[in-house]
């Protein structure tokens, strides 16, 4: 039996604490705020509930799996799960709405087909055809092994099979997202919506490789989940499992420096000066953080950079508690994309300048009574990808992006400004606090090519006996791909560095 310091208590390190426990280890969580989940947090006042991370879930089958090999037992017996249908509205630009279905392509093109005609579903529905072969082709060394020692083979080749296209006498084929939308789908509003699943993630749609297009297929072909009570939900699923597997949980405790010994992790050090020895350390943190715990390099020379990302986009959330109920066939996730979606991302991309313009909101309006005080009010998360590295102290701009995600949801909610009970700002500062990641950045799943920029640090690291877990390691963010690192990162310690992912 081996002693396993995790730091963080994230998704990821609660996916792998599980895990390890299940195998005969003995487990030990420090965690330097005062709760579970990491990102997966509730806001609670006045009867009403909002998540203030992830609002939705895909892939679940990870969690499944989870629920399963340390127990089991379905994961439906700890939460439950409903399908959202229909999987998103979006209200476009020039007005023009499409409501999607959910895990449907015939359904999803013909809605297309029938919102925007000139054959946008069937181009949509080919492009979809093109997206799941780029899926095949990297979905297990993406995310079910961990990251290859030759990962410039992924980074190198684009999996996505781009259509020939004639431009300026010359056959080119799209190599980013940007691309395919203009090429291939050849309607602005297809472009939108094509682009807003990359910028969801905090993508930059036109640096975005190709392989970006995976993320619209995902949803599509798996669907979008919403779990009952809210996402904070599977969180306490999580780290009730944990408990009855006797993983320990200390919490308010800040790790100051993992410790090494004959050359490999050896425990980790606390604030109140407490020495935890280890034989094992995982790591649920920021690459910057993560640096400073060890004061030494964890990667050789040209392996992935720690930090991949040019900037480091946070999001900034209105939570909304409304006096009327929700209205029937209200859509649980709609997108009103940006009027200007170019402007949006330069500012995105640089963070120049004091005046933001209207970026993509999304509105997530979960008819669940467990959120609401009773069935005469509402409980409205309205959102946007923002740059984290700006001034968020600074009034005008918090005053800007507000006014900005109420206009948008004005298209959405009737009679939204008048329903309005009281609001609470989140901006990337409170994502900071809460998971440490700096200036509150959100991390992107992994991608194949781009030139490796895409792909997240190993679950492995230079120092023996420390691992990564989590969305800044392999494979990256979002609540899937942090359960999947979990997996992962147990695989390797249970199994040694042989372990090549599930079978």
């Amino acid at each position: 039996m081996a002693r396993i310091a995790v730091i963080g208590a994230g998704m990821g390190a609660m996916a792998a604490a599980a895990r390890l426990a299940v195998a005969g280890h003995r487990v030990v969580v420090y965690e330097r705020t005062d709760t579970y989940g990491g990102a997966v947090r509730r806001f609670e006042r006045d009867g009403f509930g909002f998540d203030t991370g992830p609002g939705l879930l895909t892939l679940p089958a990870v969690y499944r799996d989870l629920f399963v090999k340390t127990g089991k037992e379905p994961l439906e017996d700890r939460v439950e799960l409903v399908q959202v249908d229909p999987s998103s509205r979006h209200v476009f630009a020039d007005g023009t709405e499409v409501s999607l279905p959910n895990a449907s392509r015939a359904g999803v093109v013909a809605a297309l087909e029938e919102a925007l005609g000139g054959g946008a579903g069937e181009r949509w529905g080919e492009f979809l055809v093109r997206a799941r072969e780029a899926w095949d082709r990297t979905r297990r060394p993406l995310l079910e092994e961990p990251l290859w020692p030759d990962w410039r083979v992924l980074a190198e080749k684009e999996p996505y099979p781009a259509v020939p296209h004639k431009r300026l006498l010359r056959t080119r084929r799209a190599s980013t997202l940007a691309e395919i939308g203009a090429w291939e789908l050849r309607d602005e509003r297809l472009d939108a919506l094509l682009q807003s699943s990359a910028l969801a993630h905090g993508l930059d749609p036109r640096t975005a490789p190709a392989s970006a297009a995976v993320l619209p297929y995902m949803e599509h072909a798996f669907g979008t989940w919403y779990v009952r009570g809210g996402v904070r939900e599977l969180a306490r699923a999580v780290y009730e499992r944990c408990l009855e597997r006797r993983v320990e949980f200390v919490f308010d405790a800040e790790v100051l420096r993992i410790l090494d010994k004959d050359g490999r992790a050896a425990g980790v050090k606390l604030g109140d000066g407490t020495v935890a020895e280890a034989d094992h350390v995982v790591a649920d943190v920021d690459p910057a953080w993560l640096k400073a715990l060890t004061d030494r390099p964890l990667d050789g020379n040209g392996d992935v950079r720690t930090d991949p990302f040019t900037t480091r986009p946070g999001r900034f959330a209105l939570l909304l508690a409304l006096r009327g109920g929700c209205e029937a066939g209200a859509a649980h996730r709609t997108v009103v994309h940006a009027p200007d979606p170019e402007s949006e991302l330069d500012f995105l991309a640089s963070a120049d300048g004091d005046q933001p313009p209207p970026p993509t909101v999304a509105v997530l309006r979960p008819d669940d009574p467990a959120l609401r005080p009773d069935d005469g009010h509402e409980s409205v998360v309205l959102s946007a990808v923002v740059p984290s590295a700006v001034d968020w102290d600074e009034e005008g701009m918090v005053r800007q992006y507000t006014e900005h995600l109420l206009e948008a949801a004005e298209a959405v909610i009737p009679g939204l400004r008048d329903r309005v009970l009281w609001q609470e700002v989140r901006t990337p500062d409170n994502s900071d606090d809460e998971t440490g990641a700096f200036l509150g950045a959100v991390p992107a799943p992994a991608l194949a090519a781009g030139g490796g920029r895409f792909l997240h640090p190993s679950n492995t690291t230079r120092l023996p006996g420390l691992y990564r877990v989590g969305g800044w390691s392999h494979p990256g963010g979002g609540l899937p791909h942090a359960g999947m690192s979990g997996a992962l990162v147990a695989g390797l310690i249970v199994e040694g560095p042989e372990f090549r992912g599930s079978q």
